[in-house]
């Protein structure tokens, strides 16, 4: 019997931001995205935002920023239900965000990950994204991120 969890990954659209909020409580006690800001990268063109359905219901988002002109997309926050975790569907959702990124013609990812977090870093180290540096008090309660970079071509 497999354990294979199926999802889809697809565009977040604005009815989504209750349940992109919901996730993004459920995960971050601090530094969070407000629903205004859901709101607006929705349906922003530098925003790529992707969420992932389980089962009918959305169970994690990835959120990239661009910039006009640069080749560059910047993860700015990616989240799975907590209730979710430990069944591949973080790797399920990088791998189809970072299709989506290059569709969109970028060619490299860089983000910033709280030093203290060890899913996300090994997640990223598998991927082969290679830490490019430490910003040191980045978050609001003063922990430290690492940086992270990933070429797609």
């Amino acid at each position: 019997m497999s354990t294979e969890v199926a999802v889809k990954v697809r565009a977040a659209t604005p009815e989504d931001v209750d349940a992109l909020i919901t996730i993004e409580e459920r995960c971050f006690s601090a530094d969070r995205i407000s629903r205004r800001s859901m709101r607006r990268l929705v349906t922003s063109p530098s925003a790529i935002v992707l969420a992932l359905d389980h089962d009918g219901a959305i169970a994690g988002y990835a959120l990239f920023l661009t910039r006009a002109g640069s080749d560059g997309a910047r993860l700015y926050s990616l989240a799975i239900e907590p209730s979710m975790g430990g069944k591949g569907i973080g790797a399920k959702l990088l791998e189809a965000a970072e299709a989506a990124v290059a569709r969109q013609g970028h060619a490299r990812i860089h983000l910033e990950v709280r030093e203290d977090n060890t899913p996300a870093i090994t997640l990223y180290r598998r991927f082969g994204y290679k830490e490019r540096g430490r910003h040191p008090h980045y978050y609001a309660d003063g922990k430290a991120a690492l940086r992270f970079e990933k070429s797609l071509r």
